[in-house]
């Protein structure tokens, strides 16, 4: 019989913090383990500009902040706490404004590949509702025209789009697919 192996060292949240602080590569924390994240593809980030892009006039005339992927989102769920980088997110709470960190988000879109898919349809999915403020949580496939959309407003339930637009409830905007992969083929 293989011999059990040990659990890697836990840090605590202010080890993590100051260690990001300094790091040139963003770590995702959860309950005391660091995961290390790799880079993104290039359909990748010509979709999160394409996201960013269609919805900064609605971000900016409801006073929200948007962010692309180097902000971190803090999270408790079953005790542990948990730092995501979301792909894109929003927040609209005046009081949300710590320069590293945001916990009060309207809006997470997580853009799939094949080695997170697993992770954001379901530990990231179970987790972000958990955030009271969030509204919408988006999952974008970056090699297909495809998107599914979770909302509070509807329990949670996918909503599944091949075209079409989407209602992005706290921006008070929509969505078209064809804004979203409007630079990749």
């Amino acid at each position: 019989m293989p011999a059990p192996t040990a659990a890697p060292p836990s840090i605590s949240e202010d080890e993590y913090l100051a260690g990001e602080a300094v790091s040139e590569v963003k770590h995702e924390f959860i309950g005391g383990q660091v995961y290390a994240m790799t880079g993104a593809s290039r359909r990748h980030g010509l979709i999160a500009s394409a996201l960013i892009f269609a919805l900064t006039p609605a971000a900016r005339s409801k006073k929200c902040q948007l962010f692309a992927a180097d902000m971190k989102l803090r999270l408790e769920v079953g005790g542990e706490t948990i730092f995501y980088y979301p792909d894109v997110m929003a927040s609209c709470d005046p009081a949300d404004r710590d320069p590293y960190v945001t916990r009060n988000p309207c809006l997470i879109i997580e853009i799939l590949s094949e080695s997170t898919a697993r992770i954001d349809r379901r530990e990231k999915l179970l987790a972000y509702q958990t955030i009271p403020s969030l509204q919408s949580y988006l999952l974008v496939e970056q090699e297909r025209r495809h998107v599914e959309l979770y909302r509070r407003a509807t329990g949670w339930q996918a909503e599944r789009y091949n075209d079409g637009v989407l209602p992005m409830e706290c921006l008070d905007t929509s969505l078209s697919l064809d804004d979203i992969y409007a630079d990749v083929a």
